[in-house]
């Protein structure tokens, strides 16, 4: 089955064309056109530019995934698209556009939550991904529900038990900033730009994370996540100490930071598996190709002996090839998905 994905929930068009089936998906093309550049002097998002760069962009995105993949419009079986949550006016962009070409041609829509996007990551391959001696954290086709997915960007840290294909349970969300909405703000505060995880994940393989003793908000009593106090904290820090910016003491900062984060995230989600007799994890968001945050799953899961995935990092940040996965499954059991209709807050149901 070979599916269009398009999505379009925040600052990034992206169109893919996915050919599907039980084991997996092969990625045929991905084109990613992103407005880091337009949004970078802002120091975020401005939702008016970005559905306005949408409306130009989505054509060229599309007619070059279609040319990438050496596809013809009438090999398209059926056509997935991101309906929320996102930006009310990047939403708009991706989803009327593939309404209308689904009414065109005359072939199947579904309608996609974002974050079940992310989860879905975990079932895409490209070239690379087809060497059978592939380390099994790197891509794996044999993931089956019962799973428990962590889903970390600049947006989310949704932590998910997924009983079956499309039935969730969702344990535990953020109270106040997403982690990577943390990260985007310290970078900010710092003066290191734009968008901060990256930038942040380089400086702390140079820092010493014993440095800084910042707290771990682990909120024992609850699955839910919150950072805007360790935000608080590495603000405060860097005012107490002027001199951070300038010194090497930045890089621990930013290595003490990006560990506390990282054991938080680590720690929940594998105790939730204790928890419900999960035994495996997916991976999945933006924050997920952050490199301690891998290395650290990895080395937890292999002592606790759970099986872990994780997307390709090309897979981690907003795409479509996750949206046109996810779209298999969805269409796969629901056949007919009914009508689209794009939502801000859109909330993770079941199918």
């Amino acid at each position: 089955m070979t599916i269009l994905g398009i999505e379009t929930s925040c600052d990034d068009t992206s169109c893919a064309v996915v050919a599907v089936d039980k084991t997996g998906g092969t990625v045929l093309s991905n084109v990613v056109s992103s407005q880091i550049k337009t949004h970078k002097k802002y120091g975020g998002i401005v939702p008016e530019l970005a559905a306005r760069h949408h409306l130009e962009n989505i054509n060229f995105v599309l007619t070059e995934a279609l040319k990438v993949a050496k596809s013809k419009k009438q090999e398209i079986d059926a056509v997935t698209v991101t309906e929320g949550p996102g930006l009310i006016g990047s939403l708009l962009v991706g989803t009327t556009t593939a309404q209308a070409i689904s009414s065109i041609m005359k072939i199947p829509i579904a309608g996609i939550n974002h974050i079940e996007g992310h989860i879905f990551a975990n079932f895409l391959r490209t070239s690379e991904h087809r060497n059978p001696n592939l380390s099994r954290w790197d891509f794996g086709t044999s993931i089956t529900p019962p799973f428990m997915a962590m889903i970390v960007s600049g947006g989310h840290t949704d932590l998910i038990l997924v009983k079956n294909w499309g039935n969730y349970k969702i344990l535990g969300r953020t109270r106040d900033d997403a982690v990577g909405e943390v990260f985007d703000k310290i970078a900010k505060f710092l003066g290191l730009g734009y968008p901060g995880g990256p930038i942040i994940d380089k400086l702390a393989k140079k820092g010493n994370y014993k440095k800084i003793n910042f707290p771990r908000p682990y909120m024992p009593d609850s699955w839910d996540f919150s950072f805007s106090g360790l935000k608080t904290a590495v603000i405060n820090y860097v005012r107490e100490h002027p001199d951070t910016k300038k010194s090497g003491r930045l890089y621990d900062l930013c290595a003490s930071f990006q560990q506390s984060c990282a054991d938080v995230l680590v720690k929940k989600t594998v105790l939730a598996c204790k928890k419900f007799n999960i035994k495996k994890i997916a991976l999945g968001g933006g924050v997920s190709a952050n490199s301690l945050l891998r290395s650290d799953f990895i080395k937890k899961c292999d002592e606790e002996s759970i099986k872990l995935f994780m997307p390709a990092p090309i897979f981690c940040t907003d795409n479509a090839a996750m949206i046109a996965s996810a779209g298999y499954f969805k269409l796969k059991k629901r056949g007919i998905c009914g009508a689209i209709n794009p939502s801000a807050n859109l909330e993770l149901s079941n199918w």
